[in-house]
């Protein structure tokens, strides 16, 4: 029989939440699935919630997270995506509900999968995930809404992490001058590389005061952060300009007044990775691999194993890692 390697996040008698690397048997497959061959997944912020047993993330236990997982179809292919495809598996049940992308093999619904377009590689593709695809979203919301380049300074929040240095990467690539907010100011030398025009404390963009509007000093912003940092930045964006917003790491929370959207038109759009029609996934991601291709997205990335998983779960979510931390399942 074969096995094969998880990393599983279980709770035990007492309620301790543990994390193991496990051997499964390799079973047989379920009607209606397929079985995909991870090469890669990948470390989300998400997932070292999923691993830390969040019940807002990991909704049953025992779970294998992995929000992200790239591999190849060896069972259940068909006649659009044959067994020996590469592909991505993209929804919201994976590693969160239902076993993710931290195991060699896993088995999901056919529409869980889409092919990864070329010239794509599968390191690539992995780099990217979930964050890239944030990014490219908020990137493609300022310009639906007519933000261009001329509109302005683009602030980036929580540019130091998975989305925020995508979005600073596509928004330097689409012509933008970017201004990258951080609380890590050390790494302000690998941002303005990754193309920030330049660099500045997340205090900065940070207003305390009760006032209800702001100096409109941005363009536009893709925030990562939420809370305080959001409603400072909606207060302080020029007329008629759009703000994403893809995160909730500063609070959950927005305190404003509706003056910031009556008074100088601003657009919120709010950006969600997991509940997208998948041939808008795949029409945005095959911009991802044409157009709008970055240069050198895998020299982002970390490569791991399963063994060094808990120890990365841990830095992440002590906010130290920059770029992106890649799981090696093959």
């Amino acid at each position: 029989m074969i096995e094969y390697r998880v990393f599983l996040v279980e709770k035990t008698a007492d309620g301790t939440i543990q994390r193991s690397v496990r051997r499964r048997p390799l079973g047989k497959l379920a009607a209606g699935n397929v079985r995909v061959e991870v090469e890669f997944s990948a470390l989300n912020y998400k997932d070292a919630l999923a691993a830390t047993g969040n019940p807002g993330v990991a909704r049953t236990l025992p779970l294998v997270p992995g929000i992200d997982a790239v591999g190849r179809i060896i069972e259940g292919g068909d006649e659009a995506l044959p067994n020996g495809s590469l592909v991505m598996i993209a929804h919201p049940d994976f590693g969160t509900s239902r076993d993710g992308g931290y195991a060699r093999y896993t088995d999901v619904p056919r529409d869980w999968l889409f092919a990864v377009p070329t010239p794509l590689t599968s390191l690539e593709a992995i780099t990217l995930g979930t964050a890239g695809f944030t990014a490219a979203q908020c990137a493609e919301a300022l310009l639906k809404y007519g933000t261009q380049p001329d509109s302005g300074e683009i602030v980036v929040t929580g540019a130091t992490g998975g989305v925020g240095i995508f979005a600073v990467m596509y928004l330097r690539k689409l012509g933008f001058s970017v201004v990258a907010s951080t609380g890590k100011l050390e790494r302000t030398g690998e941002l303005e590389r990754l193309g920030a025009a330049r660099v500045v404390s997340r205090q900065e963009v940070s207003d305390d005061s009760p006032r209800p509007l702001l100096s409109a000093r941005w363009g536009g912003a893709v925030d990562t952060v939420g809370g305080k940092t959001l409603s400072s930045i909606l207060r302080s964006t020029k007329p008629h300009c759009t703000v994403t917003a893809c995160g909730l790491v500063g609070g959950n929370e927005l305190h404003l007044t509706v003056y910031p959207f009556i008074l100088r038109g601003i657009s919120l759009v709010g950006i969600d990775s997991a509940l997208i029609e998948p041939m808008v996934r795949r029409e945005l991601w095959a911009k991802m691999a044409g157009p709008w291709r970055l240069d050198n997205v895998e020299s982002l990335a970390t490569v791991i194993t399963l063994d060094e998983l808990t120890d990365a779960i841990q830095t992440i979510m002590r906010g130290q890692v920059f770029g992106r931390t890649v799981v090696r399942l093959l």
